[in-house]
């Protein structure tokens, strides 16, 4: 049944930002990280939002009566 699930990446950029240490950072640059991190979740939700609307027009388009 595990094979069936989605595995977290072990590898690529998020892994990698999941992984670094945070106590290296100090508390401006963990606030920067914030930031941009916070800008990211925005523009991917845009991403999300946009995505959703296009499907959503065509499924409208090519409903059948």
């Amino acid at each position: 049944m595990d094979e069936l699930l989605p595995k977290k990446p072990t590898h690529g950029p998020l892994a990698e930002l999941a992984r670094e240490d945070l106590d290296r950072l100090s508390a401006d640059e963990v606030r920067l990280r914030i930031t941009a991190l916070e800008t990211e979740i925005a523009r991917c939700r845009a991403r999300l939002t946009s995505a959703t609307a296009l499907r959503s027009e065509a499924d409208q388009l090519f409903k059948r009566p």
